[in-house]
């Protein structure tokens, strides 16, 4: 099981990426539509930056293969 992470954006930060990912999720197509989603996924990834850090001794590629395989949905 992973370690929750606690992500602190502001409401318009929050809006304009629930939408980008609303849009995503209804289009299957992602695309920036708007100079403001951009800011607020840089904003994200510098909040990312400040928030994780690996506690693992392997090289990062194969720490992050790790963390994706857990996180897709299981298949049959």
């Amino acid at each position: 099981m992973s370690k929750e992470v606690e992500l602190k954006l502001t409401e318009d930060e929050a809006w304009v990426l629930f939408e980008l990912v609303r849009r995503f999720s209804d289009t299957e197509k992602l695309s920036i539509e708007d100079q403001a989603e951009e800011r607020a996924l840089w904003n994200l990834c510098c909040v990312f930056e400040k928030s994780l850090h690996q506690e693992s001794e392997i090289e990062y590629k194969d720490f992050l293969s790790h963390c994706r395989k857990r996180l897709r949905d299981e298949t049959e």
